[in-house]
């Protein structure tokens, strides 16, 4: 049954995800791009180039044959695709906080890629 889940076509729910998260980025582009916003443009731009490589790295990452070396390299890039996505969105809310909350905005992104690592690599 598994085999038969894993060769199976994407699901709808899948497709209208993807649509949705490039329909809101698009939306996002076009209304930072309208105030003249660069950075925000490129945040948008580069998260959602992070989200992407971040789903193809899970889907090969789910195809590959257990044991296989490329799944020891796509578990790292997993790791990094989070880990960046994650020190991102850190970075864009941590700037919005008062130095306190910051510093705990950036301590659970740590613990966040810390335990990340730990699942991955230490625990599997």
């Amino acid at each position: 049954m598994e085999e038969a889940d894993a060769a199976a076509p994407t699901s709808w729910v899948v497709k209208a995800g993807g649509a949705i998260l490039t329909l809101n980025s698009g939306i996002a582009i076009y209304r930072s791009g309208a105030r003249g916003d660069a950075g925000a443009v490129a945040f948008v731009v580069a998260s959602y180039a992070a989200l992407l490589l971040l789903f193809a790295c899970l889907r090969a990452y789910e195809r590959a044959a257990p044991g296989a070396p490329a799944r020891a390299q796509l578990k790292r890039a997993v790791w990094a695709a989070t880990t960046l996505l994650t020190a991102m969105f850190a970075w864009k809310v941590a700037a919005l906080m008062p130095w306190p909350v910051a510093a705990v905005v950036w301590g659970l992104s740590v613990a966040t890629v810390l335990g990340g690592f730990f699942a991955l690599f230490v625990r599997a």
